[in-house]
């Protein structure tokens, strides 16, 4: 037999409530008191503020800290287990991906780059990790757009890549003013770099029936399409050099005018030339220039191995004592992303060579290294992909004009001669353009010139000829230009 004892209040023998029940609220305990539950479970579904807002709850499986609105914070000194990050048990393998804060994900990038959105806004503290899968990150890099948002301090016009097999990639978002901030991205050296060109121009040359030199240019468009002439701009001259510079613009300089004058002509990221700037340093016919650093540059050999530096703002430096082998006609190409190697090229007494020279991304120019390829002289060449890779194409050899290409690793090594595509033709340009891809355009198929062009796909694959637009010259130059479709 049970019992039953009511009452509303039960109080100690000072008269302090230990239990009360006003209405439908119990109260265990008076202000200030300690209650314990010794050794015991307490069971309920909601653990509530005196607001009525919950600090704890559950619903089924899920169990909910905080309300709407709320901010949880970790005491100074205490560690959460178990907490954070949310891993995803898919394995991301696709080109591209937007991700979520709070979130780690596995990135796959065996069979293609991936480009990597994070999120449009963030608040302070949030979390993201990405970590290379499958090693492949170095063949494969990864591309992070940021998305409106900054990222180490640098606004969204740069991308972030990030090329070393086994990364682990850990961010937090700092605020504002520097934005995505990395804990842990084991190569920070390769934080922020300028997106590569969209667009190139070729611009200069000679008609080769005439010799009459030109001023006049032609852009390319993002998709690898060569427009009709633009009205020369800049003294008309051949066997000059071209390189980008700053990110997004480029520079012509030095060439053959008929004058000991060097003159440069920059180039806008909206591809208008400038007039004639008298340039610094010797004048220099048949040499080559190459982008290094991301946004640097460096013209070197032709009549003489000289070199000069090109700043971020299209400022060419002093002359720099000559290192290797003074020849025209060479090619120069940018490689693993911010090197660059010289090629190829006739040397004193009529000497075709292959010889190459690496340059670093700081511009020092190595000593002669033996050569891969066929030997010639008025080859061009540009890069192509993702991965830091060249191609350099065409030129004449002890035959005649070829159509030979030999492709550039990302390590500057250049490959054996493979077997040519398109009109063989000599002192042709080339440029990047659409990101990844290049383009050869115009050139000579003695005695004449021609306008043709061929497409180099992010393969490296060169394309059967396009039919020509703009006046057929030779001994011309090209570089790319603009971030922007």
């Amino acid at each position: 037999m049970s019992s039953i004892i009511k009452v509303n209040t039960v109080q100690d023998q000072d008269g302090n409530n230990i239990i009360n029940e006003n209405a439908d609220v119990i109260t265990v305990g008076a202000a200030g008191d300690t209650v314990a539950v010794a050794g015991n479970i307490v069971k309920t579904n909601a653990v509530q503020a005196a607001d009525a807002g919950n600090l704890i709850s559950q619903s089924g499986t899920t169990i909910t800290l905080g309300a709407s609105g709320d901010t949880i914070n970790v005491a100074s000194g205490a560690t959460l287990v178990g907490g954070g990050i949310e891993w995803q048990s898919s394995i991301v393998t696709a080109a591209t991906i937007t991700v979520e804060s709070g979130k780690g994900y596995w990135i796959n990038t065996t069979s293609n780059t991936c480009t990597i959105t994070l999120p449009g806004s963030a608040s302070a503290g949030d979390q993201l990790i990405f970590v290379d899968y499958a090693r492949t990150w170095g063949t494969n890099k990864i591309i992070i757009d940021s998305n409106g948002l900054n990222y180490q301090g640098e606004d969204d016009t740069n991308n972030v890549e990030y090329s070393t097999n086994g990364q682990v990639i850990n961010i937090v978002y700092s605020g504002a003013t520097k934005g995505w901030i990395p804990l842990d991205d084991d190569d920070v050296s390769l934080a922020p770099v300028a997106p590569p060109t969209q667009k190139a121009i070729f611009g200069f040359g000679t008609i080769y029936s005439s010799g009459v030199k030109q001023s006049v240019t032609n852009l390319v468009n993002s998709s690898g399409v060569v427009a009709s002439d633009t009205s020369g701009v800049g003294s008309a001259r051949a066997k000059l050099s071209a390189l980008g510079y700053g990110g997004d613009k480029g520079i012509f300089a030095y060439g053959q005018d008929g004058s000991s004058t060097p003159h440069t002509n920059l180039v806008s990221n909206l591809g208008v030339v400038s007039a004639d700037i008298t340039s610094v340093g010797t004048n220099k016919n048949g040499g080559s220039g190459v982008t290094i650093g991301g946004d640097i540059g460096v013209f070197a050999f032709g009549s003489n191995p000289i070199s000069n530096l090109v700043s971020n703002t299209g400022v060419i430096a002093s002359d720099t004592t000559g290192v290797g082998t003074a020849r025209q006609g060479l090619a120069a190409v940018e490689y693993g992303g911010d090197k660059g190697v010289f090629a190829f090229g006739e040397a004193s007494g009529s000497t075709l060579v292959n010889t190459r020279n690496l340059v670093s991304n700081t511009g020092v120019i190595a000593t002669d290294a033996s050569g891969a390829g066929t030997v010639r002289y008025g080859v061009a060449g540009c890069s192509y992909g993702s991965s830091g890779t060249a191609i350099i194409a065409f030129g004449y050899v002890p035959a005649g004009s070829s159509n030979l290409s030999n492709l550039v690793s990302n390590t500057g090594v250049v490959a054996s001669d493979t077997s040519g595509v398109g009109t063989a033709r000599t002192f042709s340009a080339a440029s990047r353009y659409g990101g990844d891809k290049g383009l050869f355009a115009f050139g000579a198929q003695v005695p004449a010139t021609t306008n043709i062009s061929n497409l180099v796909n992010n393969s490296g694959v060169v394309a059967t000829d396009t039919t020509g637009v703009g006046t057929a010259r030779y001994e011309l130059a090209a570089c790319g230009f603009s971030s922007n479709a």
